[in-house]
């Protein structure tokens, strides 16, 4: 399947029956899949008329405890950003895709991660977090789908799947479960009382600044939580690496081709890939740091990632940056090159 078309079906199968969002490419296949299943299994699908319509449906959707989903491209999630924060500020669980093309402003339709600070730093206004996702396989498309709805209801927050436009177009063979949804209590929705019990109030305005205050308080213990037990990285290599590269969703593939040809090169290098990218894996590295000469991040962006590495690390080692932006993607000699200039002790 298609990466965008497994992102679909595996929302379906996860008991999403509610889907609201805008053509953009380049995930489009995404929403026209939803178009075309959607009325064969009672699901609704809904073309708004704009990106900042889609977000306030969901949201709808959302306080009514039914799982919903809505996909965009990197412009029009930040059309979406408004409502994201107001999603997050009522606690509600939903899911957002996007599938990342070149920017700023309207860029072009190639594949970018430059969107990485805006999902994982908070595009909207306000303290908040999403679980942010990111495949580097179709199958992992469909996998991480499925969780993010789980995390989301589990935590009663956003969920995003942060791809990029070559994990959206790219074809690989992929195996769906027939049915992961799962029956989870929300007593806290909004689903009409029957005179059964007191009202629930879906909101995310406190005029009590104490109250306010309260409610970040308690969300980012919730959010600690998160960070916990649910941070999700690959290690590859790692054991006795003197380097360490960084790098996600198809940064990573090309990433592990070139660690590859190091080692057949003699040079002792591993590959950290987070699977979130919030919460960061943070711990790993860290650990790393004690023990390699350095860090190279692979990004398909002027470099955003790179800055929660030199967090994580703590400023311990150096940490350099291996890019492509603009729609292009780094090859695996270019990573090799970086390696090797690490390795070389040119920093």
């Amino acid at each position: 399947m298609k990466g965008n078309e497994a992102i679909a079906e595996a929302a379906i199968r996860a008991g999403c029956l509610h889907y609201f969002g805008y053509p953009i490419t380049p995930q489009t296949e995404l929403a026209a899949y939803m178009a075309k299943k959607m009325p064969k299994i009672g699901g609704v699908f809904l073309q708004a008329e704009s990106e900042i319509s889609a977000i306030n449906m969901v949201y709808g959707v959302a306080a009514s405890g039914k799982r919903v989903m809505t996909s965009s491209s990197s412009p029009g999630v930040s059309l979406k950003q408004e409502g994201i924060s107001y999603i997050a500020g009522s606690d509600l669980p939903a899911v957002i895709v996007n599938v990342q093309r070149g920017g700023p402003g309207l860029g072009g339709i190639q594949p970018s991660q430059s969107d990485y600070f805006q999902a994982t730093k908070g595009g909207g206004h306000g303290d908040y977090h999403l679980i942010v996702l990111t495949p580097a396989s179709v199958q992992e498309m469909a996998d991480l789908t499925a969780l993010a709805f789980d995390l989301a209801d589990k935590y009663r927050m956003p969920a995003m799947i942060l791809a990029d436009g070559t994990m959206g177009q790219m074809m690989e063979p992929v195996e769906l479960p027939e049915n992961t949804a799962k029956t989870v209590d929300k007593p806290w929705a909004v689903t009409g009382t029957k005179n059964s019990r007191e009202h629930n109030i879906v909101n995310s305005l406190y005029l009590v600044p104490e109250k306010l205050e309260e409610t970040n308080f308690e969300r980012f213990d919730r959010y600690k939580t998160v960070c916990e037990n649910e941070t999700r990285y690959e290690s590859f290599m790692t054991e006795d690496a003197e380097i360490c590269v960084v790098a996600f969703g198809i940064a990573a593939r090309v990433a592990k081709n070139a660690v590859k040809a190091a080692r057949e090169k003699g040079i002792k290098v591993g590959l950290i890939r987070p699977i979130t990218v919030w919460p960061f894996p943070e711990k790993p590295i860290a650990e790393l740091a004690d023990k390699v000469k350095g860090f190279i991040s692979v990004e398909l962006s002027m470099g955003q990632m790179i800055e929660d590495i030199k967090l994580a690390t703590d400023c311990k080692k150096p940490v350099v940056l291996c890019n492509r932006a603009g729609g292009m993607i780094p090859s695996p000699e270019q990573v090799l090159e970086a390696i090797e200039k690490m390795q070389g002790g040119n920093k």
